[in-house]
């Protein structure tokens, strides 16, 4: 089914009506209005991995109801719901096609948690059935999909949270603040770390796998067997949407995916964009970059079928002189200070280091001496919303939050804000494809001079998952 089709379909809906395009917006909810004291009913789509948090997270929200599970691999639906029912006493129905649940009109708001691939489409087609969207990062997969989510939510008058939870953790929030305020001085740099080892994925040989074969390695340790009988329980089609069309390999699969450029962006694309947002945030940019240079490879294994780097170097230069680096590393390394994931800022007055948990540390003056921190400020005081430390549940309280109040503004993260995070992993990424520093073009809105490095800002969809061009 394409997009077109499901345009057409939808708007033939009662209560269609477009709202504005800024400012606060309305979200039309098929069937009834929901207001402050109501119940939001919601489906997850995608179940795994991330979507294990999203399932937990707001299943036990007292104003939502999860009514549907949603994901290509049916395998995974009857330990979800066995689990869930024994925490929350009631239990979800499933769908194997993302496309039933915007047809159902019970269902007020949807959370996507699905490959990057899918993020873009995913997420339009909620806006064209006027259902607010949680969608996980990287917003988007490539550049130009991510601004049609944009023109989607507004044209839609839709709610659009990227889960960038940093945006909602009052620790972040607070070293976020102190940056703003100018305790630092005048900030020149930021530094931002992804340095997480990953192993060796291998090679698998296209199809199925035979009983009793070696299972494909996947987070350190073992996916299932993708034997005959487990893949005729997936949607495989549905698996691959708007990707190019290829035969099923365990490797291309569960979670692998990441390091495969039809379906994820590598790990600067990937932790990378938790990163990416609060060192953007920080360095207080709305524009982009000016230029950017991006190299590395992969090291370390002989025989690997990933074709995303596992090491990789960035570097952004905004039209100020500021600058932004990032490393990625994906086999074994030191910490920077005290940091392995997170970003280091520098300033005129000294450095500000943040973990990937909102921790953070400053360091003062030319003797680099210990100064304020994450816990001996006032803004570390918590609510059981948004614990220090735990940006999740706070970030997951805010989207439900903003739904009940039909209200964009209250998002700590609105599509646009996610949309311009994600980006600087994508364009790093182009400049590492290519071999080659680039640089943007403002006024055209793509990379200048270069033809071959702007086409790669837009991929090619898959006939039947096309993402449509919107405003």
């Amino acid at each position: 089914m394409s997009a077109e089709r499901t345009v057409s379909r939808r708007q033939i809906l009662k209560g269609t009506a477009i709202a504005g395009a800024a400012g606060i917006v309305g979200p039309f909810f098929p069937g009834r209005v929901l207001g402050a004291n109501d119940r939001v009913t919601l489906a997850i789509i995608g179940i795994r991995g991330q979507g294990g948090q999203h399932i937990n997270g707001f299943g036990k929200m007292s104003n939502v109801k999860i009514k549907t599970f949603c994901d290509i691999d049916e395998n995974l639906f009857g330990e979800r719901i066995k689990t869930f029912e024994s925490k929350f006493k009631y239990a979800p129905g499933t769908a194997n096609d993302m496309r039933k649940v915007f047809d159902d009109k019970e269902i007020d708001a949807v959370t996507v948690a699905l490959p990057n691939v899918w993020h873009g489409l995913a997420t339009i087609w909620a806006c064209q059935a006027k259902k607010p969207v949680y969608v996980e990062k990287p917003a988007c997969h490539s550049v130009w999909e991510g601004k049609q989510m944009v023109n989607a939510a507004r044209k839609y008058g839709n709610l659009v949270q990227v889960g960038f939870q940093n945006r909602s953790r009052k620790n972040s929030t607070a070293a976020i603040k102190f940056l703003h305020d100018g305790k630092l001085g005048k900030i020149h740099m930021a530094r931002g770390l992804c340095l997480k080892p990953r192993y060796n994925i291998g090679r698998f040989p296209d199809g199925p796998q035979a009983e009793g074969s070696k299972p494909a390695p996947i987070m350190g340790g073992n996916a299932p067997l993708y034997t005959k009988s487990y893949l005729e329980k997936v949607n495989y089609d549905m698996w691959l949407g708007p990707a190019p069309k290829r035969e099923f390999n365990p490797n291309r699969f569960h979670y692998n995916w990441h390091w495969f450029w039809d379906s994820g962006n590598g790990d600067t694309g990937n932790q990378g964009p938790h990163q990416f947002d609060v060192a953007r945030w920080g360095l207080n940019k709305e524009d982009m970059p000016v230029r950017v240079r991006s190299f590395g490879g992969m090291f370390g294994y002989s025989d690997s079928a990933q074709e995303t780097p596992n090491t990789q170097t960035s570097t952004f230069e905004y039209a100020d002189g500021t600058i932004f680096e990032f490393a990625t590393r994906g086999l074994p390394s030191n910490a920077e200070g005290d940091v392995k994931i997170g970003v280091i800022f520098y300033g005129s007055e000294g450095r500000l280091e943040i973990d990937d948990a909102g921790n953070w540390k400053t360091f003062l003056g030319p003797k680099s001496e210990p100064g304020p921190n994450s816990k001996n400020i006032a803004e570390e005081k918590s609510d059981a919303m948004n614990p220090v430390g735990s940006g999740m549940s706070g970030h997951f309280g805010n989207f439900i939050d903003s739904v009940l109040a039909h209200n964009q503004e209250k998002l700590n993260c609105d599509i646009e804000v996610g949309y311009k995070s994600s980006v600087l992993p994508h364009i790093a990424n182009i400049s590492y494809r290519l071999k080659r520093e680039l640089k943007w073009d403002a006024k055209k809105d793509q990379f200048a001079g270069d033809s071959e490095a702007s086409a790669m800002l837009k991929r090619k969809d898959r006939k039947g998952y096309e993402i449509p061009k919107i405003g």
